[in-house]
């Protein structure tokens, strides 16, 4: 507004036919006086901007905080990383042992079975059991309750294990859940402007706002004592009218709270004002009157605009407090951690403990499962060679016999023959003979 500078001369005064009349300038004073009341707009701006760096203050001293609190936690969040992944490891390679363990027992259990299935398959020939007796098979002459005291001693062992596991989950799944939440509270799963990194004060956006909010208020300072001016030029003007004074006098009593104008000496006499300093000032005053609404307008926008960045401002102090207090909590809830941690620890030797020795435990009973399977396998295999071994025998009798028949037969004939020889030489010589010569002399052949 020409308000707002110096006056400039005009090379065309108004005349005294085209001077504004009273009425005119009333309006103009009217006009001036509603733009006034953007005063509050100003105040409004004043106290943004103080409030802004309060703000930015406070956002320096929290941002640092944060970044301590954060490079903190990475570390803190990577030592309990390595002892998670470190837990999951002895349980992954624990899991897969024990799926070995259950697979190669399923295998023994299954080899025993089958060897169990043909001992009750074979029947014992009846022809090796006593007259009358029931009809058995081979397993009739084992003790199956061994293999099932044994098949419940693993099982024992296989349950130990599992409940061992299924301990050492649930501290790992604790744990597990325990570093999602540090992870939670460290990760920001969102783009907003939120102070996450180390350098974090110059991604802030505070600083450019303030200093846009800076240049809006001194605009809008200037714009309202522009106005101002233009206010005092007409409430001048119209006490230089005849018959102003009065209207001036009425229109100035109530002026918008936070105007600060003096107008104790309206009663005073004026001072003289040559026609020419009149003309020019009416000139500007008409100017200034034409620009009072887009003055007035500036500085609502300004305030508007304002009070957006302010919504801003506010929107990044609630996020940089919330990140801090989720850093706080990232660092109470590791702290927290940390004092469990030797318990987490303490489950994995226990768990590696109790795995071993129930690994020891089932290996020694899986070393008997085979030796009993052993065992009847050389069972049915004795029992196929004790069939062998009867026919052989069977055999060797018979032969036997024959040899043996054959035999007396001979002896038979030769009794015979020596019999008849026998008699043949008691007819020869006999006669000649006295018979006590010789006891055998008439004795049979033996």
């Amino acid at each position: 507004m020409a308000a707002s500078t110096s006056s400039l001369p005009t090379e065309q005064p108004y005349s005294a036919e085209s001077r504004p009349s009273l009425d005119t300038l009333v309006a103009h004073l009217l006009a001036a006086k509603r733009s006034l009341s953007c005063v509050e707009h100003v105040y409004r701006a004043n106290d943004i901007v103080n409030k802004t760096r309060q703000a930015l203050e406070g956002h320096t001293v929290t941002a640092a905080r944060t970044v301590f609190l954060h490079n903190g936690s990475i570390a803190q969040a990577a030592l309990l990383d390595h002892v998670l992944d470190h837990t999951r490891s002895i349980a992954r390679d624990g899991g897969s042992e024990f799926q070995k363990v259950i697979g190669a027992l399923d295998a023994a259990e299954a080899k025993l079975q089958q060897t169990l299935n043909q001992l009750r398959a074979t029947k014992v020939e009846s022809s090796l059991r006593p007259d009358g007796e029931p009809s058995k098979s081979l397993v009739d002459f084992v003790d199956e309750s061994g293999v099932a005291g044994l098949l419940s001693t693993i099982k024992e062992s296989i349950d130990a294990s599992g409940d061992a596991r299924r301990v050492y989950g649930e501290s790992n799944a604790a744990l597990e859940d325990d570093i999602s939440e540090v992870r939670r509270l460290l990760i920001t799963d969102d783009n907003r402007e939120r102070p996450t990194d180390a350098n974090n004060s110059l991604q802030s956006p505070v600083p450019d706002i303030l200093q846009v909010m800076e240049e809006h208020a001194q605009e809008m300072a200037d714009n309202l004592e522009s106005l101002v001016k233009h206010f005092d030029i007409c409430v001048t003007a119209i006490k230089h009218t005849e018959g102003g004074g009065a209207a001036a006098q009425q229109i100035t009593n109530d002026l918008p709270e936070g105007v600060a104008m003096d107008f104790t000496t309206t009663d005073m006499p004026l001072e003289p004002m040559s026609e020419e300093e009149r003309a020019e000032m009416l000139e500007i005053l008409e100017k200034d009157a034409n620009e009072v609404e887009e003055v007035v307008m500036d500085i609502r926008d300004r305030s508007a605009e304002m009070e957006r960045n302010y919504e801003r401002v506010e929107l990044y102090t609630e996020q940089l407090a919330e990140v801090h207090d989720r850093k706080t909590r990232a660092i109470s809830l590791m702290e927290a951690i940390c004092e469990r941690l030797p318990n987490y620890i303490t489950q994995s030797h226990i768990f590696l403990l109790r795995w071993d020795e129930e690994k020891a435990k089932i290996a020694d009973n899986m070393e008997e499962l085979e030796s009993l399977r052993e065992f009847y396998d050389g069972f049915l295999t004795a029992y196929d060679n004790l069939i062998i071994e009867i026919g052989r025998r069977k055999t060797t009798e018979m032969r036997m016999k024959k040899v043996v028949q054959d035999s007396i037969a001979k002896m038979d004939k030769l009794y015979e023959e020596d019999l008849a020889e026998r008699d043949a030489f008691r007819h020869e010589q006999g006669d000649f003979l006295p018979v006590d010569i010789w006891p055998g002399l008439m004795m049979p052949p033996q």
